[in-house]
């Protein structure tokens, strides 16, 4: 049984009937794709699974909606959970959704996703073109410490991770998302996977940190100052505080881990056209830049980031591109819990 009260319904309320308010604003967007917009229109809806929080999803497919008038039926859940109601409606022969934007899409069995061309992968980073051409990057996650800046002065930071273990005074106060995997992974590939677990082995047992479930819970627990400092979070989760007033800045160290979220297609969407133009208009300029201004990074380089010096900022730094499959993300949770959870 998928636990469904661990996902979120929302809808977009926007009638299909109404006119799409963009078309009538100015000239088509970049992302509509002519030749099949009269049947995406026809199908007149769009089922989206969704890691991405309602707050920033259901703003900016709005903007979809208002060009299509394809109505937006939105359904958010953790990864997991993802992963989960994805495997369950195939083994069933179901086939409820039409795109899915995650991390999990480049672990799900490749039979699971469409293979697809969208036109806007032209503009897209080579890192956010998958080879097999069955996802494409909405936005990159790039990993590092926070603080929050009414607790620790910038002078007081740590320079390395090793200098965390110096950090004695933060003991407590410390905070870890539950599964950041991708981190653990780019710590691994930096330090070499002995070294870097005993750094981490070694971190946990100096600053006793906290695991806290979700990023976003993170992100808003470090704001509120329940924290001093994380190890590691989502920059754009701490941009995105740091946008609305709160004292929470991040600061990169070596090494970045950094891996992309994505939008796959359903083989089997029971709205095909849709499916496409919203994969289309997920990577598209128009929808990056809308994105940017909450602070997720772009996976364009014709979109500038929020902050404006992020990418230079984390560039400065050694950068570790991460991207697991399946069986290599189940098994980096397994390490990940050894070294954080069974304490």
């Amino acid at each position: 049984m998928i636990a469904l009260r661990t996902i979120l319904r929302a809808a977009l309320l926007i009638g299909a009937t109404a006119a799409p308010l963009r078309a009538q604003q100015g000239p088509t967007p970049s992302w509509v794709m002519p030749e099949i917009l009269a049947a995406a229109k026809a199908e007149g809806e769009l089922t989206v699974y969704s890691s991405t929080n309602e707050q920033e999803a259901l703003p900016l497919l709005k903007l979809f909606q208002e060009v299509t008038g394809v109505k937006i039926n939105f359904i958010r859940g953790a990864e997991a959970a993802l992963t989960s109601r994805i495997m369950t409606e195939t083994r069933a022969g179901q086939s409820s959704w039409d795109i899915v934007t995650s991390t999990v899409v480049s672990r799900l069995p490749p039979q699971m996703t469409k293979q697809f061309d969208p036109p806007e992968a032209r503009n897209l980073r080579p890192e956010a073109r998958d080879p097999d051409r069955r996802w494409y990057g909405v936005y990159a996650a790039y990993n590092a410490p926070a603080y929050n800046t009414a607790l620790v002065k910038k002078e007081d930071l740590p320079k390395t991770y090793e200098e965390f273990l110096q950090k004695k005074q933060c003991a407590g106060r410390v905070a870890m998302d539950t599964s950041d995997r991708e981190w653990m992974i780019g710590i691994f590939k930096h330090f070499g996977e002995q070294r870097g677990r005993k750094l981490l082995e070694d971190l946990v047992r100096e600053l006793n940190p906290v695991i806290v479930d979700g990023h976003l819970a993170l992100a808003r627990a470090m704001a509120a100052g329940e924290y001093m400092v994380t190890l590691s979070n989502y920059t754009m989760l701490s941009s995105n505080m740091q946008l609305t007033g709160a004292s929470l800045e991040f600061f990169p160290l070596d090494p970045v881990s950094m891996f992309i979220s994505q939008v796959g297609v359903n083989p089997r969407a029971p709205h095909p056209n849709a499916a496409l133009m919203a994969a289309n208009f997920m990577i598209s300029r128009e929808a990056q830049q809308f994105a940017a201004a909450t602070g997720r990074l772009p996976t364009r380089d014709d979109v500038e980031p929020t902050p404006k010096d992020a990418f230079t900022r984390l560039r400065a730094k050694t950068v570790i591109p991460v991207l697991l499959n399946g069986e290599e993300a189940r098994a980096a949770a397994k390490v990940y819990d050894e070294i954080f959870k069974k304490r």
